[in-house]
């Protein structure tokens, strides 16, 4: 897939170390439990390449046309732990430092949104993150996103500042206007 200035694409061998050190960098993961080690990063590659083969997509590895820079990923995954408006498919994006500020996200996330509604047949996306992140709380309003709920992420350690989340939902057909923008 691709954007006026990205390709959105499967992930390859050599975006293994960049993605590390995206992941491994404390501002790029300030809204996350902890950065990752290089284990855990390759890891997360894995099971992002077995969504692909199981769903036919997943998490896009985000490659700057004009240099053929890997900068991050974004794009579109089950979730599936315990809450009440789960099952459903998220869309999210997580980007490498020196991309920050360039709309990278918003270009990407615009293509995943209409991937999702016209390749996939997808009916909704619901995205969520902590409360604190402005920055993707930003992204998620730029996509026509509707604020639903607040809850307690259970993934996240009791007494952390990131246990208090939001969550955000796009429905099909309300997706028409932002991708037109």
């Amino acid at each position: 897939m691709e954007t006026e200035r990205l390709i959105m694409r499967r992930w390859r061998e050599e975006d293994r170390e960049p993605f590390a050190a995206m992941n491994a960098d404390p501002e790029v993961m300030e809204h996350f439990p902890a950065t990752l080690t290089r284990g855990q990063s390759d890891a997360m590659v894995d099971k992002i390449e077995q969504h692909f083969d199981k769903h036919g997509y997943s998490l896009w590895a985000l490659e700057v046309r004009e240099s053929g820079q890997f900068i991050g990923f974004t794009g579109l995954g089950w979730q599936t732990f315990d809450m009440p408006f789960l099952p459903a498919v998220e869309i999210g994006w997580r980007l490498a430092r020196p991309a920050w500020g360039h709309g990278y996200a918003i270009e990407a996330a615009r293509r995943a949104v209409e991937y999702a509604f016209t390749e996939a047949g997808l009916d909704s996306l619901i995205s969520m993150t902590a409360v604190r992140n402005l920055r993707s709380r930003a992204v998620m309003e730029r996509l026509g996103m509707t604020y639903e709920t607040d809850f307690d992420h259970p993934w996240v350690a009791k007494g952390s500042a990131l246990v208090p989340h939001v969550l955000y939902r796009l429905k099909r057909g309300e997706d028409a206007q932002v991708l037109r923008a």
